[in-house]
């Protein structure tokens, strides 16, 4: 798709060179694209350090030539405008993407970004917008249309802890850093999790507060924002089913991390109970004061100007109507079913709700409205002026144990659903002609914690005159061994066969140690890989790398790493980075949840099942990486996410006896160990 829209304009440039289009494919490098960008995102309190880049941000003129954008200019005039009558959040402000008016801003400039036809116009206006706006509506609007502009298709974006360390790093460590800076001493800050060993939450601090964990949920919502609309460029595929399965596996992944360290799962949020865990973030805005903190049992309350809790629990009711129905109803008063495999996908864009939503005005935006609603408890009449709470960013939302109670709350939701949806039949997940033999697991299965170093740089208050210094934290991380799967598969079909496979663990036993039933278990599976395959005549033996996962993503190169790489390309090399394009995925080094020392028990599942059926597109077998098709296209995978585990089970021996489905026990470990930093 983006592929297309390249050709499409070097076609054109070529065709009629005096409408000023560039021939953007030939003429900009990626070295030079990924230059520029690593730029504009560097140091965004102070100035941009680029000669280049400085020259455009302080002449270029954004309405100059019109015919550079595909709107003819639109959407610069309406910026513009807003701009020179003052409308603006001024400069050295926090910046919320769930404050209605900061969202227009950015949203503005998004709009400028991506309708721009060439690369020149496009960074022009990303070096004259980012002298000009709110430093955090500028990060955001870039981002967003580095993702899914195709003049960017190349670009990897910088880690956003080293972009806007403030979100992502605890204030003592902040401070150290201004410290480190004044007094021109380099430095090596260590991070800790929030709070004491009197919590019992701080133990699975190491999943909420992850610096990776909260890029990827941050930069999922970037991929899928609820405000897309199609105009802007394309469709999002799946996107409202998609919503759902991110926030599944982020929900089950903390259980199962949960369950790891002597805990319960975690237990849904009620509007009519108190909320039990408080949280104090430690995390300081770089503009605006600290993070607003919220006691143990507070009553939910009102929150003025953004909803009553009766509000939200009339839209819950309706939601949960429209499930018993089976339908829902749009804006003109027509049923839509979803009884189906498709169902999920209205729902998810009713919930969170999404621009996609069929009808807002009914169905309302349960997960936006209530992420809002427990973000403003430490202060929900306004009375005391305090900035945004960790919930009002994806980058910081999943370090309150709070979000996880919420999340639970819409899960069951969406659980209440695909319960109503008729099980799998035996037939239905029958592949003729392939039996999995044997499936096994080479290597032990063991995690272990590491120091994991990242750039304060960008933290401290700078200016031309004074020299940076090094200074940077390091904070522990959760990895794992290399671990294979190994599959022994038959195919019985006397001709080659496609096939999707698909891997899946959930914990054998809850806190008390009472086994889950395959039921309960399925709901709870953590997806660990689904790929392609082609199975000759006969027996077939696949081994699957750990590292190899669909489902999961390198760590983000640095900044330092990304400046390096692009100078060295401009010289004429590559850049290397083409596995780092997509940052969807979770971190590879959470692929596993941590265990304990005695071997945490898991369920491990695989299902073999019919390629040609589950393929969406062509040439599956060749990409192995679908999972990061991301926002572009169309979604390779047929069927719903999570199948064949996506349905209740009344009955376990459809599975016990399926031929394509293999179920055996494993245990994984943790030994204490964790490797310091040197």
């Amino acid at each position: 798709m983006k592929v297309l829209v390249v050709l499409a304009f070097v076609a054109i440039a070529a065709a009629w060179p005096n409408l000023g289009f560039q021939a953007d494919a030939a003429d900009v490098s990626d070295a030079q694209k990924q230059h520029d960008i690593n730029f504009l995102l560097h140091k965004i309190y102070g100035e941009i350090r680029d000669p280049n880049l400085k020259g455009k941000a302080d002449s270029f003129d954004p309405e100059a030539d019109l015919s550079h954008y595909s709107d003819n200019g639109e959407a610069v005039h309406k910026l513009i405008r807003d701009l020179k009558d003052h409308r603006l959040l001024e400069q050295n402000h926090w910046f919320s993407l769930f404050n209605p008016r900061q969202r227009h801003e950015a949203l503005m400039l998004f709009d400028v970004l991506i309708r721009c036809k060439d690369w020149d116009t496009f960074v022009s206006n990303a070096a004259y917008f980012r002298q000009r706006m709110n430093e955090g509506e500028f990060v955001y609007a870039l981002y967003v249309a580095v993702i899914h502009s195709p003049l960017a298709e190349h670009v990897v974006l910088p880690p956003l802890y080293e972009v806007t360390p403030h979100l992502f790093t605890n204030s003592e460590v902040i401070e150290a850093a201004y410290r480190a800076k004044q007094t021109q001493t380099p430095g090596k800050f260590q991070s800790s999790f929030t709070g004491t060993k009197k919590n019992p939450e701080q133990r699975v601090a190491y999943f909420g507060e992850d610096i990776g964990m909260n890029t990827h949920h941050v930069t999922w919502h970037m991929e899928f924002p609820f405000w897309w609309q199609d105009e802007y460029s394309h469709h999002l595929d799946r996107k409202g089913e998609n919503f759902f399965w991110v926030h599944h596996q982020l929900t089950v992944r903390f259980d199962a991390e949960r369950l790891s360290n002597y805990l319960d799962p975690v237990g849904e949020l009620h509007w009519g109970k108190p909320i039990v865990q408080g949280f104090a973030p430690h995390t300081t805005y770089k503009y605006g004061g600290q993070f607003p903190s919220r006691p143990d049992n507070v009553d939910f309350e009102d929150v003025d100007g953004v909803a009553r809790i009766r509000d939200l629990l009339i839209v819950e009711s309706r939601i949960r109507d429209a499930i018993a129905h089976g339908y829902i109803v749009d804006k003109q008063g027509n049923r839509i079913d979803i009884m189906n495999e498709r169902g999920i996908d209205i729902l998810g864009d009713i919930i969170e709700s999404s621009m996609y939503s069929p009808n807002v005005q009914y169905y309302g935006a349960l997960h936006n409205t209530a992420h809002i609603v427990l973000g403003r408890q430490a202060d929900p009449h306004g009375k005391y002026a305090l900035p945004p709470g960790v919930l009002e960013h994806f980058e910081t939302a999943t370090r309150d144990p709070s979000f996880f109670r919420l999340h639970k709350y819409m899960d069951n939701i969406f659980k209440e659903h695909k319960d109503s949806l008729p099980p799998y039949s035996k037939e239905e997940l029958t592949f003729t002609g392939v039996n999995v033999e044997n499936l096994s697991v080479d290597g032990e299965l063991e995690t272990f914690f590491e120091d994991y170093e990242y750039s304060l740089i960008n933290a401290v208050d700078d200016t031309e005159e004074i020299a940076d210094v090094e200074i940077s934290t390091y904070v522990p991380r959760l990895n794992h061994k290399d671990f294979a799967y190994n599959i022994e598969v038959t195919n019985n079909n006397g001709k080659e066969v496609l096939t999707t496979v698909r891997i899946f663990a959930w914990p054998h036993r809850d806190n008390n140690g009472i086994e889950y039933t395959f039921d309960e278990g399925r709901w709870n599976a953590i997806e660990l890989d689904k790929f392609w395959v082609k199975l000759s005549p006969g027996s077939n033996h696949i081994v699957r790398k750990s590292s190899e996962s669909a489902v999961t993503v390198p760590d983000v190169p640095s900044f330092d790493t990304l400046f390096k790489k692009a100078e060295a390309a401009l010289g004429g090399g590559d850049a290397g980075l083409t596995e780092f394009e997509s940052a969807t995925g979770i971190p590879n080094r959470f692929l596993l949840p941590k265990g304990n020392e005695q071997g945490l028990e898991f369920d491990l599942v695989v299902a073999v099942t019919d390629g040609e059926a589950d393929a969406a597109v062509e040439g599956l077998h060749d990409n192995t990486d679908f999972i990061h098709y991301g926002s572009h296209g169309k979604y390779p995978d047929n069927r719903p996410h999570g199948y064949p585990l996506d349905r209740k089970v009344p009955d376990d021996r459809v599975f016990e006896d399926l031929p394509n489905f293999k179920h055996i026990q494993v245990k994984v470990f943790n030994h204490g160990e964790h490797i310091h930093h040197h």
